[in-house]
């Protein structure tokens, strides 16, 4: 059977995702490792990368753009949105945090 990922773009949407403080950095560690010893990652590793880097395959890390909020799918884990707990319908890439429709707006000062 074939590795079903590319272990070198792999890594490097991981190193990005780190440096933008993207996630859970010891679950990063923990996914390049075993990337690098070519060993299979369980189910929930495969779910935890395929849930951030779903957020963000449409657009490019390499420089901050003005979209500060992504949708989430029907597909996308809803976490509890920071302000009331309820259900989340945005992602926020500006501070790595979930809002729901009414909290979304008017949450960061620092955005336009």
């Amino acid at each position: 059977m074939s590795n079903p990922i590319d272990s070198k773009i792999t890594l490097e949407i991981i190193d990005r995702m780190k440096l933008a403080k993207i996630g859970d950095y010891k679950k990063w560690e923990t996914i390049i490792k075993k990337i690098n010893k070519k060993q299979v990652l369980n189910p929930e590793e495969l779910e935890y990368y395929s849930n951030l880097t779903r957020i963000y395959k449409n657009s490019t890390i390499t420089s901050r753009t003005k979209i500060y909020h992504t949708k989430l799918s029907s597909e996308d884990e809803k976490p509890p949105c920071k302000e009331c707990g309820e259900d989340s319908s945005y992602y926020c890439n500006m501070n790595d945090q979930y809002f729901c429709n009414i909290h979304v707006v008017g949450h960061d000062k620092n955005e336009i």
